[in-house]
């Protein structure tokens, strides 16, 4: 392949198609973007009156360095000028108004990740922005990432799964708010004066997911003693095919929460429903993204019957025990999609083994979605507080509620004169308790989910080596 040479800052001269992180840059880059983050406050200011807060002059100068990386590895990422641009003038603006909460709206509009997708395309982020899963505070970040497009994928989004915001996308190196759990990069979390009318983009890291999902599973696998189909073995053992399968169920997940009955905003927990509608709808998108898996299989598709297992096996053993248990509505999905698959013998946990009737499982699973689907059609025609209440005991057909519960004692222990989301606050942190089976999991779940705090492929990869 011929070089590319673009004109750097300062007149030097580089290679486009350049990694990022090799260059002499991105480290500066990062230094001063950890230099800057403990400086601020919850709302991603800087208290200069508080203990331990630097002189103004010394935040200037590091917002100096983090705009000097910026402006010279702007050249290596040509597609992303105009982001550059903004960003640099929404730095300068936050040093200039005395380190307020950070407005960065101008280089969020600017960010146009999801116009240009090509496999491999590199990309700078720096933003102020809490990262899901992973720190709260709206914290400076800086994340160098490369997308992941292939040719396969494009063509089942042009011809089948239309998303034209979905990027999948693999981390190559990043400041400490994603030396965490998180895997997604999502517009809604960074800190601006106002929200767009509308996102344009949002990025889920399938390498770390992939990473994530080998390690906790194979500690699942040998801790319940599951036997393994071998191309499923295979599969557990593989990262790049684990990250082509979470990539491609990420992509159908995602539309689905605008398609189908009663469709609604991913982010609804922030507008005061019960935390299991939540999780059911999480759910509804995992399991539409199942369904299609099993039919891509059945087409000839190589990823189709990799996207079930994964679904499957992070759903069941993961997600449930991963988290604290206040309104953990990702656990609860988990939860109901292993006592649903229990309760109608595909799992069967005896002698501390766990079986899994693999010739069952898809249609089971499909069963699952199809009540939920059902349930949500039937939605249409109801009030909220009803639908919530039907939505209840879905959930509780098949996973106990707490004994404590006001919801499951039905409408008439509630005041239901108040407002809908006035009731939410009867709701317990715990509404639906694990089970005795993932008390038992989650005891020795534990640790190996904790380890996995951070995880890339290129980490994971590493760990391997010394283990071995």
């Amino acid at each position: 392949m011929t070089e590319t040479l673009v004109p750097g800052v300062g007149g030097t001269v580089i290679a486009a198609g350049t990694r990022v992180v090799d260059d002499p840059a991105w480290p500066e880059l990062k230094a001063a973007v950890e230099e800057i983050r403990p400086w601020q406050s919850k709302d991603g200011s800087i208290d200069f009156e508080a203990e331990g807060a630097p002189a103004q002059h010394t935040a200037e100068a590091a917002v100096g360095r983090v705009i000097r990386a910026v402006e010279t590895l702007s050249p290596l990422l040509p597609h992303a000028t105009a982001y550059h641009e903004a960003l640099v003038g929404d730095l300068r603006k936050w040093a200039a108004g005395g380190f307020g909460v950070p407005d960065f709206l101008d280089s969020l509009l600017a960010f146009q990740p999801a116009a240009e997708r090509a496999d491999g395309l590199q990309h700078l982020v720096v933003f102020p922005m809490y990262t899901q899963n992973g720190n709260p505070d709206r914290n400076l970040e800086a994340v160098a990432l490369k997308m992941v497009w292939p040719e396969w994928l494009a063509e089942l989004e042009r011809t089948r799964y239309d998303n034209p915001l979905f990027l999948g996308i693999t981390f190559e190196d990043f400041t400490a708010g994603y030396d965490t759990h998180s895997a997604v990069l999502f517009p809604e979390t960074i800190a601006v004066r106002e929200a767009p009318e509308r996102f344009t983009w949002g990025g889920i890291f399938c390498d770390r997911e992939a990473a994530r999902f080998r390690k906790v599973t194979e500690a699942s696998v040998d801790i319940l003693g599951i036997e393994l189909p071998g191309d499923i073995a295979a599969m557990v053992t593989d990262q790049e095919r684990c990250e082509k399968a979470f990539v491609l169920w990420d992509m159908v997940h995602d539309r689905t929460h605008s398609h189908g009955d009663l469709p609604f905003d991913p982010f609804m927990i922030k507008q005061r429903q019960p935390f299991w509608m939540y999780g059911l709808e999480e759910l509804r998108c995992d399991l539409t993204a199942f369904k299609e898996a099993v039919k891509l299989e059945s087409e000839g598709n190589e990823h189709g019957r990799d996207v079930q297992y994964a679904v499957l096996f992070d759903r069941m053993f993961r997600f449930p025990v991963s988290g604290d248990r206040n309104r953990n509505y990702d656990g609860l999905g988990g939860q109901l999609l292993f006592a649903y698959l229990h309760k109608h013998d595909v799992v069967r946990w005896t002698d501390n083994k766990l079986k899994i009737d693999w010739m069952r499982a898809p249609q089971v699973t499909n069963q699952l979605c199809a009540e939920i689907e059902d349930l949500y059609r039937a939605g249409i025609d109801r009030p909220k507080l009803v639908h919530w209440f039907k939505a209840y005991e879905l959930v509780s057909t098949y996973l106990a509620p707490h004994p404590g519960s006001k919801w499951a004692k039905g409408p008439d222990a509630l005041d239901v004169t108040q407002p809908p989301r006035k009731l939410v606050d009867d709701v317990l942190p715990d509404e639906f308790p694990l089970s005795m089976f993932y008390e038992a999991l989650a005891k020795k779940l534990k640790g190996v989910i904790a380890s996995t705090k951070g995880i890339t492929a290129l980490n994971a990869e590493r760990a391997e080596r010394v283990a071995a």
